[in-house]
């Protein structure tokens, strides 16, 4: 069986204000042409199909294009969707019950089913909430009657996993619907398809375009799971790697770089492989090495290119000759279907305002689109600064004078000293303050 495996497609995205949907386009058409070669059984998308909850029209429609596309190239493809944190879980499934008729199966929201009470917990309420595994469990026949069963799960939201913590919510998640469909498909081989921030993933520490709760609160970890699934593909970070301490569960990456921190991502799609044959003797969980995971490179494009690569320091010529190498001309004063996205870094004491206009100007000439411009400004030296000092402890603060505090932070704010009107106002300020 050939299963292809993608994920983070943010239709509808905006790269630093211009419209991606050419770009989406093109990947579409690629991942068609793909289809079309590999005739694969199933093809999974692992969230953010939307780059936000509520898409624009065209961005649906290249959407819906791209399914009517591909089931009618690949009539017997089952086509299994999941929502993403970027997705609107509800918006997704909506033409779940027309969709399902072709093949495509959405899973937005995890449903639940309330059961009747078995145990002392339940006598005040008749009964408790359990989800409803069922609806996350879809199994995937091919023309020869071989089977994967997918477990479709989607971003696992708050609401939906109510423990103390919710990283051990997640995993308790994951671990219960592994182990009820092993119990229901006993000896068949499982992949899971899920959205999330496993712990030890590689991200983008600068410019991040993945939404990571600030200290890891929605870190998962997979470690020391021992009945997981055969394979796991994942959504949500952005570059394509491992999952931390596994050798079965793998994110397949972004398919266009979100942010110029992304810019030496490499971007496709994976295609598994599984050889059906006799399970090993003695193994009930249905695992077997008789499967594969080749990646499918994709290349965008729009490239990314920061000028200059390195932290050189370039004066005006210099960075004129800089464009004028690195980037090619347009052709009749048009943008090529495959010109560049460009970020100059620009060191501010070799350049006026007037000259970065200029550059701005060059690049707007040449086949590339100016996203940004990142001034870089040297940093301040504080031991410079009269009454900066190191603080060791929070006596150091509390018998330090207040102006002392106050200058320092507005050099690390600015970056720059007060100047002596400056001083004397916030003096007198505090002076005025403290009667």
């Amino acid at each position: 069986m050939k299963i292809l495996a993608t994920s983070d497609w943010h239709l509808g995205n905006l790269f630093h204000g211009n419209d991606r949907l050419p770009e989406h386009k093109h990947f579409l058409k690629w991942l068609l042409e793909q289809i079309a070669g590999q005739k694969p059984d199933a093809l999974l998308i692992a969230g953010d199909i939307f780059d936000n909850g509520n898409p624009s029209a065209a961005a649906q429609t290249v959407y819906y294009e791209f399914l009517a596309d591909a089931t009618q190239l690949c009539p017997n493809m089952q086509v299994i969707i999941t929502a993403g944190n970027h997705d609107s879980a509800s918006r997704l499934e909506a033409p779940r019950p027309l969709l399902t008729r072709y093949h495509v199966e959405i899973r937005g929201n995890v449903r639940k089913i309330w059961k009747q009470g078995e145990n002392e917990d339940d006598d005040k309420t008749g009964g408790h909430w359990i989800y409803s595994f069922d609806d996350l469990i879809i199994p995937v026949t091919n023309e020869e009657g071989e089977e994967v069963i997918i477990l479709a799960v989607p971003f696992l939201r708050s609401d939906v996993v109510q423990n103390a913590s919710y990283s051990q919510g997640v995993n308790d998640f994951l671990r219960e619907l592994t182990a009820e469909t092993r119990k229901k498909y006993p000896g068949r081989k499982c992949i899971m398809m899920a959205h999330m921030y496993a712990k030890g993933s590689d991200i983008a520490k600068k410019d991040a375009s993945e939404k990571i709760i600030i200290g890891g609160q929605e870190e998962v970890d997979l470690e020391g799971w021992n009945d997981h699934p055969d394979y796991m593909t994942c959504g949500h970070i952005h570059k394509r790697q491992h999952i931390w301490n596994t050798d079965w569960a793998r994110y397949t990456g972004s398919i266009l770089p979100m942010s110029f921190a992304e810019k030496d991502y490499t971007h496709g799609i994976d295609l598994i492989t599984i050889e059906h044959g006799e399970e090993d003797e003695g193994k009930e969980t249905g695992k077997s090495k008789e499967w594969k995971v080749d990646f499918l490179e994709y290349k965008p494009q729009h490239a990314l290119r920061i000028l200059p690569e390195d932290e050189e320091e370039l004066t005006f010529k210099k960075w004129q000759k800089l464009i004028n190498s690195e980037l090619s001309e347009r052709t009749d004063g048009e943008l090529s279907d495959h010109f560049d996205y460009v970020m100059l870094k620009v060191k501010q004491e070799k350049l006026t305002s007037d000259d970065i206009k200029e550059l701005e100007k060059l690049v707007n000439e040449k086949d590339a689109v100016l996203c940004k411009i990142q001034r870089i400004i040297p940093q301040l030296d504080l031991s410079t600064i009269q009454g900066s000092q190191h603080i060791t402890s929070i006596e150091d603060i509390i018998n330090r004078p207040p102006l002392d505090t106050l200058k320092e932070a507005f050099a690390i704010r600015h970056n720059a000293p007060m100047n002596e009107r400056q001083e004397k106002m916030l003096s007198d300020l505090l002076t005025t303050s403290s009667l």
